[in-house]
């Protein structure tokens, strides 16, 4: 048999195995002839699919193309009636992909209801620890050509993947170098918006800050994932969230917000704020 479970969203996309979606014949949960509405989420230039199951998704940059497998879902919007008699309306298909929260990280952080991701159309992105590119190409899609991407990735074989991924999207600026080392990219970075970090090291806190230093403009934000078996895997996880928060209050980063990746992510939480936020902007206010 196929086996049961909730559609292919758990593992899928990994696997060459047919998407199990709920439906009788094993058809892919989002496809076929359901009528899927797209509607806007809380945060810019995210979207949520509602079907039979609802889905965070991105409007895809690269239209008829999955980066890793995820479904995709095509719309068709009604741009003009064409006038009384409705003869000649203009439809436009708009395709947006499906983001596996058990994937990615912000995906997980969206999902499970952080407050403000600074990920928005037109933001210029730092991120750190770009691994193949899978959720870059999701923040690709949210930033759009207005933004950029700037993906820093140490290992050269997940960066053929993303150099590959980043062929197709003009906005992604893949680096293939060391994030300890933000000297040896610093001309192919400009200031950015948000610094976000998933490099899943023990001194992770001081590569964020030394990156910061160089790249994230006064104001801008941070989103940190946080693998708390990756800096300490002798004390309670807790515990680890809240030494790496000191540290990042040590480096002149305000922490705004902190949530746990569970039911996605094991022992991971997200870490969201603001960095070298003036003094005296809060005495005006």
């Amino acid at each position: 048999g196929r086996g049961g479970g909730r559609g292919g969203a758990r593992g899928g996309g990994r696997g060459i195995g047919k998407p199990r979606g709920r439906g009788g014949v094993g058809r892919p949960g989002m496809k076929g002839g359901a009528k899927v509405i797209v509607e806007p989420h809380r945060h810019a230039g995210m979207f949520v699919a509602r079907g039979k199951e609802d889905a965070l998704v991105t409007r895809n940059l690269v239209p008829g193309e999955s980066v890793y497998g995820e479904k995709r879902i095509s719309v068709e919007n009604v741009i003009s009636d064409g006038g009384p008699d409705g003869a000649s309306e203009i439809k436009e298909k708009i395709e947006y992909r499906v983001w596996n929260p058990f994937r990615s990280k912000i995906a997980a952080a969206v999902l499970g209801g952080i407050g403000d991701i600074h990920i928005k159309p037109g933001a210029k992105v730092l991120y750190l620890g770009a691994a193949s590119g899978t959720t870059v190409s999701h923040v690709a899609d949210v930033v759009g050509m207005e933004g950029a991407v700037y993906a820093v990735e140490f290992s050269h074989r997940s960066g053929r993947d993303l150099v590959n991924m980043a062929k197709k999207r003009p906005n992604v600026v893949p680096i293939i170098e060391d994030a300890r080392h933000p000297t040896k990219y610093r001309m192919l970075v400009p200031m950015v918006d948000v610094v976000f970090a998933d490099v899943a090291q023990p001194d992770q806190a001081r590569i964020v800050a030394y990156n910061a230093q160089f790249f994230l403009k006064t104001g801008g934000a941070f989103v940190i994932s946080i693998k708390a078996s990756c800096i300490d895997s002798t004390i309670d996880p807790a515990l680890v969230f809240a030494k790496e928060v000191k540290k990042l209050q040590e480096e002149k980063f305000k922490p705004a917000e902190q949530i746990t990746l569970e039911p996605y992510e094991r022992d991971h939480a997200v870490v969201v704020g603001s960095y070298r936020v003036s003094k005296k902007k809060k005495s005006a206010d």
